[in-house]
């Protein structure tokens, strides 16, 4: 817990480690990524044909889980990957791992215009995966969760798989561990190079599961800069 930041040291750290010490974002991501792929992989190596659901956001998260996919197809483990909204608003960074995807000629399923083809595939989808990643909303997030969002993460909290959840529990407030309306009960968080202090506090722990802490290339030094 003494090394745990709040969302907003997080953020900052985040800014000081990209725009100050010139470490690209992209790079930050493809670790955060690699890290989070690599717990998926420890919970899969002794099932005979491995099936992981990872469930995008519209945020740097999505970013997270595309570069997670990439590594889990590339170890041969079977993969769908869902995005909650249309790649057409993704960010710079997430947009380049998602196109990365496609050029490779994975799919994404977009939840675009016909959102009940998306959610009944989702929905067959996460009944027969061994693990689902949670990569829909990251620290960033401070309101009540509604809408599609909220239909994905009662879909993904009913299916009773086992959940690794990427920097945090989507719906669950980095810093206060309060849970925004709903929010996605996680077996294991990988939380990127520090804990955040709502892991630890109010509903949190309820939620997290096993935290991990994965190192993604921000030097430990910079944080006496916050």
């Amino acid at each position: 817990m003494k090394t745990a930041l709040s969302a907003e040291q997080a953020k900052r750290l985040d800014s000081i480690a990209i725009k100050e010490v010139g470490i690209p974002s992209i790079i930050l991501m493809e670790n955060a990524g690699r890290s989070l792929a690599e717990e998926v992989k420890r919970y899969v190596k002794r099932i005979e044909r491995p099936f992981v659901c990872i469930c995008c956001g519209v945020g740097n998260n999505a970013g997270d889980g595309f570069v997670a996919a990439r590594h889990l197809l590339n170890a041969g483990i079977k993969v769908k990957i869902f995005l909650i909204g249309s790649s057409v608003g993704l960010k710079e960074d997430p947009n380049l791992n998602f196109r990365i995807l496609k050029r490779l000629g994975y799919s994404v399923i977009e939840l675009d215009t016909d959102s009940n083809r998306f959610f009944a595939t989702l929905s067959r989808s996460l009944k027969k995966a061994d693990v689902i990643v949670d990569a829909v909303f990251g620290i960033g997030l401070n309101r009540n969760i509604s809408g599609h969002f909220k239909e994905v993460i009662d879909l993904i909290n009913a299916s009773r798989k086992r959940v690794v959840s990427a920097d945090i529990p989507s719906g669950l407030d980095g810093t206060t561990g309060k849970v925004y309306g709903v929010c996605v009960k996680a077996h294991a968080t990988v939380t990127f190079n520090f804990a955040k202090k709502g892991l630890f506090k109010a509903e949190g722990p309820k939620y997290a599961g096993k935290v991990i802490v994965a190192d993604i290339g921000i030097p430990a030094t910079l944080r006496r800069r916050l």
